[in-house]
């Protein structure tokens, strides 16, 4: 007798749009329902893929039995609460970053997560690029050797997205930069230097109460004798869109490219090298396999954050594939709920530790 596929809900119709061919093609899900305030956005992609359970109310969607997972691609500020509510509901969860804007926030989805016994998943994309998929694969060959040093980098001008992102601290949306660092070595923050420079416009700075136009921290991992270096910016600083990942180590090292489209580069010993990624396509289900390549969407309807990010990675079957099978699977997803509130609260505490004058924060221990 087949098993019984994972009924997944998607919340929010932006960015979430891009994940329901995904989960209507991978053999262990169900694109059961979709949910989106404005109802005439909700029927035009309800008919556009041809899912008939709508819900324009997030509380109806929650209290339906047939509902095992939501997936919440709503704003930053709404992530959080929607996030307990559906744990508190009995629902698995899956949610783009930041997991929380807040410490308690991210506590608070911990204790929801652990009463409930549901799986928590931040979907956080720069952990499953073809780039990190690469490196990782350097990791567990050992032709990295010890590493040494890793470097996190998101540079990206928001000038024109929803107006919730205006005047965000830097290092609030700071997970695409901290994650691969700490996934590479399967560690957690533990403190945090950082500091803040330039300034920003008045009107963008009064929103958040945060002035600066860069802030760059120095994370210290939790028992291992390593650090490593992030640089966050938003606004007002000119450079093309990068959101990469360097790592230092005794064998070979690995530099992401400064410019997009053009190759890598993989120092072995001290000689350089380009590099060519291959796509890890392999390590999927076949039925989602073309989802890595950015072809497979339509890019004139593409949501921005797809666009701009050059695709992120061919990320997105590969995150939807990990939140799939962590449930069947009735296993912990990659990340976790401890590794997700980690990676967003190292950029909550970098920002505070800023606006300290670089004043080292600890991080909370949730486990």
């Amino acid at each position: 007798m087949p098993r019984r596929k994972v009924n997944v809900a998607i919340v929010g119709l932006g960015f979430g749009k891009e994940f329901i061919p995904i989960y209507q093609r991978h053999p262990d899900a169900k694109m059961y329902a979709i949910c989106q305030r404005t109802q005439s956005r909700l029927d035009e992609v309800g008919d556009q893929f041809g899912v008939e359970k709508r819900y324009f109310d997030y509380e109806a969607l929650l209290r339906d039995p047939e509902v095992d997972a939501v997936h919440i691609n709503s704003p930053i500020h709404l992530h959080a609460a929607q996030s307990i509510a559906a744990l508190n509901a009995g629902k698995h969860v899956a949610c783009t970053v930041p997991a929380a804007t807040t410490v308690s926030e991210c506590a608070d989805i911990v204790a929801a997560a652990q009463r409930s016994g549901k799986n928590y998943m931040m979907m956080e994309t720069s952990i499953y690029t073809r780039e990190f998929l690469f490196i990782r694969e350097l990791r567990d060959t050992g032709k990295l050797g010890r590493i040494q040093f890793m470097r996190g980098c998101h540079q990206q001008e928001m000038a024109g997205w929803p107006g919730y992102w205006e005047g965000l601290p830097p290092m609030h949306y700071a997970t695409h930069a901290v994650s691969p660092c700490l996934a590479l070595v399967k560690g957690e923050a533990e403190y945090v230097a950082c500091f803040g420079s330039g300034s920003i416009a008045k009107n963008l700075a009064d929103k958040y109460g945060s002035p600066f136009a860069v802030e760059s921290a120095l994370f210290k991992i939790r028992r291992q004798q390593l650090s490593f270096e992030v640089t966050r910016s938003l606004f007002e600083t000119a450079r093309q869109y990068i959101e990469s990942f360097d790592v230092y180590a005794e064998k070979q090292s690995f530099e992401w490219t400064r410019i997009e489209n053009e190759p890598c580069m993989l120092h072995i010993g001290e000689q350089p090298d380009r590099v060519t990624i291959p796509d890890f396509a392999r390590l999927l289900p076949e039925p989602i396999q073309r989802f890595t390549t950015k072809g497979v969407y339509d890019e004139e309807h593409a949501h921005l954050s797809f666009i701009q990010g050059g695709g992120h990675g061919g990320s997105h079957p590969h995150l939807v594939h990990e939140f799939v099978s962590s449930i069947v699977q009735n296993r912990p997803s990659f990340p976790d709920v401890f590794q997700s509130v980690n990676w967003t609260c190292a950029g909550i505490c970098a920002h505070e530790s800023a606006m300290r004058a670089g004043e080292i924060v600890k991080l909370p221990v949730f486990h």
